[in-house]
C-alpha cells in the first residue's frame, strides 16, 4: 500500500482534530471506567511499584548524606518533576509504545492509513492508559515534598514556571516515544537501544546532570536533549547556579528543545517512516 495516497487536505483543520481527538479520549476514558476495581487497583500497584524509587534515593542519602553537592530534597525535585511528566508521555504515547507489535507486526497499520486523519493524531488517541495515573500522584506528592523543604517561593510564578517545566519534558518524552515508534517500519519490534532512551532515561535525569562525566551529560543535552527539559530549568526553579557556567537565559529558554524535538520527530515518523511503509501484503 502506497501511504501517500492521502490527501493531505482530508486530514482536517486544527479545531476539527482537536474535536476529534477529545472524542478518542472521551472513548477511552469510558472503556477503562466499565472496570472501577481493575482499573483502582492498576493505579495502586503502580503508586507503591514506583515508590521504590523514592525509597531507593532516600536510603543512598541516609549513608552519604549528599550527591555530588546536591542534597536529598533538590533530588527530590528532579525525581518528581521527571515521574510526572513522564507518566502523562506515556499515558499518551500508548499507541507509539505499542505501534511495532498491534500495528506493524499485525497489519493494523493499513487500517489507519485508509483513514482519512492524521495518523499521528490516530495514534495519540489510540488510548489515554489512565493507569499512569498512580506514577504521576506518587512523582507529584514526591515534588510537592522536596520544593516544600527547600527555600523556594510557592507563588504564581513558580507555579507557572513549574508547568512550563512539566509541559516541555512532556514534549520530549512523547518524542523518544514516535522515535521509537519509526524504528519499528524497519525493525517491526522496537529495539533494546530505545529503551535506554525512554526508561534509561527517565533514570538518568532523575539526578542532576552535573554528577555524570562530561560524555554523557553532552549526549543528553545535544543529542537527546533530556538536560535541556529537566536540568537546567530545575537550576532556575531552585535558584542555583550551574557548575558547568550556563546563563540563566540559557537555562529558561531551553526547555523549549523538547516542543522543538516533538515536531522533528512526527516529520520523521510521517514523512521518512510512514512512506518507507509498504503493507503486509495479506
Amino acid at each position: 500500500m502506497d501511504s501517500t495516497r492521502s490527501p493531505e487536505g482530508a486530514r482536517g483543520g486544527f479545531a476539527e482534530n482537536v474535536a476529534l481527538y477529545g472524542r478518542y479520549i472521551s472513548i477511552s476514558i469510558m472503556s477503562q471506567m466499565q472496570y472501577k476495581l481493575s482499573f483502582l487497583l492498576a493505579v495502586v500497584s503502580q503508586l507503591l511499584v514506583t515508590s521504590l524509587g523514592v525509597l531507593g534515593i532516600w536510603v543512598m542519602f541516609s549513608r552519604f548524606g549528599s550527591l555530588g553537592g546536591w542534597g536529598l530534597h533538590e533530588v527530590l525535585v528532579f525525581y518528581g518533576l521527571v515521574n510526572v511528566a513522564f507518566a502523562i508521555a506515556d499515558a499518551l504515547a500508548t499507541g507509539f509504545d505499542r505501534f511495532g507489535s498491534e500495528y506493524i507486526r499485525q497489519g493494523g497499520f493499513d487500517r489507519l492509513l485508509l483513514r482519512p486523519r492524521s495518523v499521528s493524531l490516530q495514534l495519540l488517541g489510540h488510548e489515554l492508559a489512565l493507569r499512569r495515573l498512580g506514577g504521576f500522584t506518587q512523582g507529584l506528592i514526591v515534588l510537592t515534598w522536596g520544593l516544600g523543604h527547600l527555600d523556594v517561593p510557592f507563588d504564581p510564578a513558580t507555579l507557572l514556571f513549574t508547568l512550563y517545566i512539566i509541559g516541555c519534558a512532556v514534549c520530549l518524552f512523547l518524542a523518544i516515544f514516535i522515535l521509537q515508534a519509526t524504528l519499528s517500519f524497519w525493525t517491526v519490534e522496537s529495539i533494546e537501544l530505545m529503551n535506554t532512551m525512554t526508561y534509561g532515561g527517565v533514570e538518568a535525569s532523575q539526578y542532576p546532570m552535573s554528577i555524570y562525566e562530561p560524555w554523557f551529560r553532552h549526549f543528553f543535552t545535544f543529542v537527546v536533549p533530556l538536560a535541556c527539559v529537566t536540568y537546567f530549568p530545575v537550576l532556575v526553579l531552585l535558584g542555583r547556579d550551574d557548575p558547568v557556567g550556563t546563563s540563566r537565559w540559557f537555562q529558561m529558554l531551553c526547555p523549549l528543545a523538547g516542543p522543538i524535538f516533538l515536531m522533528v520527530s512526527i516529520q520523521v515518523f510521517e514523512r521518512l517512516g510512514v512512506r518507507y511503509y509498504t503493507s503486509t501484503g495479506s
